[in-house]
Order: structure tokens, then sequence, then C-alpha cells
């Protein structure tokens, strides 16, 4: 797929995406390769993900990281339950059983992936917060796209999935698995991207107040905030103010101020934001 191609295919399902990433997904694309996608949390990892699964008109299989997620949880486990059944009617029967074949494997999402008859969009959202053990594990799939069970062997890919790892660089990840993927790091959007996205979302939006909550929200983040608002957080504050009735963001200051609920996420940011500076930022934006 060509980087225009690609381009106005994210945009018809209003993904906004810069040049350099489209050429990073063309190339994720034709090279089969997975993508590791970095960026501050918000920036739009995960949509990129989601865009893809529509564009390519394919199964998005998403699975979240979190310290401690095991194979069990990601890859394959086997269904204990029903072996035992199997073991016991075997016992009563003299028969030796066979407990360790197809009908007793069940599938997560890993092993889901590459048993697809088209090949799916895999999201391995958030590797950075996983083990080094189970990040480990990964680069036998990302290699060679197969998975390895003990007790019943190989299992290689009926497709290759497009996949995508994102992290929030919570932790280093390790230059072998790096190795293995193409790379690309996300930043927050400027000003006139922003903008294109908001109005692509909320096309009712007026142009006045779209150009306002944009420029708004980017001064929140020039500041030295525990948690920047991403762009959904840009997007929930403009349709709350669309729910308000809120035509300029300068109408009514304390409206403005409780409909921060949805830009602001952790209580230390909150107690940072006196009504004097808020007002502050509200006078660059507009």
């Amino acid at each position: 797929m060509q980087v225009d191609e690609i381009r106005q295919k994210l945009s018809k399902v209003n993904y906004i995406a810069e040049a350099p990433l489209a050429y990073a997904l063309a190339l994720f694309s034709e090279l089969k390769r997975p993508i590791l996608l970095e960026g501050e949390a918000g920036v739009g990892k995960t949509e990129v993900a989601r865009a893809l699964s529509d564009i390519f008109a394919c199964e998005l299989i998403r699975l979240q990281c979190y310290e401690g997620l095991d194979v069990n949880s990601a890859v394959y486990e086997w269904n204990y339950q029903h072996q035992l059944l199997t073991i016991a009617s075997a016992n009563k029967n003299h028969k030796a059983p066979e407990i360790f074949s197809e009908k007793y494997l069940l599938s997560r999402p890993l092993l889901q992936a590459i048993r697809q008859d088209k090949r799916p969009v895999l999201l391995i959202d958030e590797i950075d917060r996983s083990d080094e053990e189970f990040e480990a594990y990964l680069l036998e799939l990302l290699a060679d796209f197969q998975i390895s069970v003990p007790e019943f062997g190989t299992i290689n890919a009926q497709t290759i999935p497009y996949v995508i790892l994102t992290s929030n660089g919570t932790r280093g990840l390790s230059d072998a698995l790096r190795r293995r993927c193409l790379y690309y790091y996300l930043e927050y959007p400027d000003f006139d991207k922003e903008l294109r996205i908001l109005n692509t979302r909320l096309p009712d939006i007026n142009k006045q107040l779209a150009r306002q909550v944009v420029a708004f929200v980017q001064e929140l983040r020039s500041l030295e905030l525990r948690k920047n608002p991403g762009i959904a957080e840009t997007l929930d504050w403009a349709c709350a103010l669309l729910r308000l009735d809120v035509s300029n963001i300068d109408e009514d200051i304390n409206k403005l101020i409780n409909s921060m609920v949805c830009l602001i996420k952790t209580k230390e940011d909150r107690d940072s934001l006196s009504k004097t500076e808020i007002e502050h930022i509200l006078a660059k934006a507009i």
C-alpha cells in the first residue's frame, strides 16, 4: 500500500496521520514486520490499530499487557476441567487418555492471532507494563511467527498478523525486541493537527469553539502536569462543552472549570491549577 493511499484510507476512518507515520505504516504493511509505537499516553497509539483494522477490513485482536501477564492469559492454556473428565472416563474404561490434543487447547490472543484465515491486526498494548520474562517469550512469535507448546508441538502461523506493539515508556524495552520491530515515536499533535482531528470527529462544532478548545488544551500541555490531557480528553471536553451549550469558552468561567473534569485526571493536577491560573490559560487561548 502506497503512502498517499494509506493516508487517504486512514482519513476516511477519521484517523489523521502525518506523512512520516504513513510511511512507517506502509513499510510495516509491505514488509510484514511488527511495529513498535512509543509515546506519551493519549497520543493515539491504540487508535492506530483500530484504524488499521478498519481499513484492512480485518479483525482486531487485542492483548492488554500488565505486570504478571503470563502464557496462560496471553498465549494458550489447557482445558483442565475437560482433561480431568476425560481422565476419569478413561480410567473407568481402562483406556489411555489423550489429553494434550487440539480439542483441549484453549487459544488466547497471541495464539488466536496466528490461527486466523485472514490476517488480523494484533495489538499488544502497553508492552512496557509486562514483565521482562514475558517480553522474552514474545521474541519467538515476532521473529518466526510460531508458538511452541511443549505438550503439543510447534504451531506455525496460518497467516502473519499485522502486529502493533505500543509502549508509554514506563520501562526500557530490550534490544532484542526492538530489533524485531519497525519503530515510530508518536508526539502530541501540534495545534493544526489536533484541530483537524477535532473537526473530523466532531464536524458540528463551531469553528471558534474548536480553535479555543485546542488552544486551551495545548496551553495545558505546556505546564508541568502529572498527566497531560491526551487527544481523547480533548474530544471528551469538546463534547461536554457542546452538551453544556457553550459556544465560547470564556463566557462562564465556573462552567469552564467544572467541565475540566474531562481534562484533569489527577488530584495533584487539579490542586495545582488555581482559578487565577486557569483564567491566565484562558486568556492565551481565546
